[in-house]
């Protein structure tokens, strides 16, 4: 059965789609069946991915909804080993619709049930907030994934995030828990950049994953290509990285399972 990981963080702009679309590849190019879920209204992870929202068929408010069957809307990418469900600006008006139906914080966990043994992992691009979208993806996943901005506002706002956590294994998934947390954004000539990640090592101690993500133009050049670091440039220092990640990843996951 597939591993579901969500990955969230109600701030903006600390490399949650850069990370979504760039750890899918990475496992995809180990050869890892992998679906990402992109469930962000902005649809960023779809775009990043070459696909044409405007063009797709259905999309992941389809998935939430059920208006269409999930073959119909799930989009092939570049790596075969990939697939993605892309959103739409459409996808706002599900959290007025969810607000109506019984168990809301369940649909998209009852929705991809069928489909978990054909993949190794799903990851959902969850949007910046704690809505009801956010709240789906931690119920429906196995772990979250948190990408920290090693800059001065990254720790303002983790606190409601993990207290979210909290109430969701509290209440709706108790098996949820801190997959791991990411630093993103690090600039090795920044002092505050190495205080912000000792402050979050020391928060979250081995929940950290000993890949950083440094500050790499590579990365911020990529989605305006459509395509993933690695089919970008699998040379830059970012596409190293995200491929470091993704061995530690699966290194996590086999000592887990022994």
């Amino acid at each position: 059965m597939g591993k579901v990981i969500a990955i969230a963080n109600q701030k903006g702009g600390v490399g949650k789609t850069t990370t979504a679309v760039n750890i899918a590849a990475s496992l995809a190019a180990a050869e890892k069946r992998v679906l990402l879920i992109d469930s962000d209204p902005q649809g960023n992870s779809t775009s990043g991915m070459g696909i044409d929202k405007e063009q797709a068929v259905g999309s992941t408010y389809d998935l939430f909804t059920g208006r269409r069957a999930f073959a119909e809307i799930v989009q092939q990418t570049h790596f075969s080993w990939l697939h993605v469900v892309p959103a739409r600006i459409d996808l706002v008006g599900v959290e007025v619709e969810l607000i109506q139906m019984i168990s809301r914080e369940r649909v998209l966990k009852k929705a991809i049930q069928p489909i978990l043994n054909d993949y190794d992992y799903l990851f959902i691009d969850c949007p910046p907030s704690l809505g009801l979208l956010t709240v789906n993806a931690l119920t429906a996943s196995d772990g979250v994934l948190i990408p920290v901005q090693c800059e001065y506002y990254a720790l303002e706002g983790l606190t409601a995030l993990v207290n979210t956590i909290s109430l969701i294994k509290q209440d709706l998934n108790p098996a949820l828990a801190i997959e791991g947390v990411l630093l993103t954004m690090f600039d090795g000539r920044n002092n505050l950049a190495t205080q912000v990640a000792g402050e979050v090592r020391k928060y979250f101690g081995d929940k950290v994953y000993n890949t950083v993500i440094n500050r790499n133009v590579t990365l911020s050049e990529a989605p305006s290509h459509g395509k993933p670091v690695l089919l970008y440039d699998i040379k830059s220092k970012g596409a190293q990285s995200y491929l470091d990640l993704a061995k530690e990843i699966l290194s996590h996951a086999k000592a887990g399972a022994r």
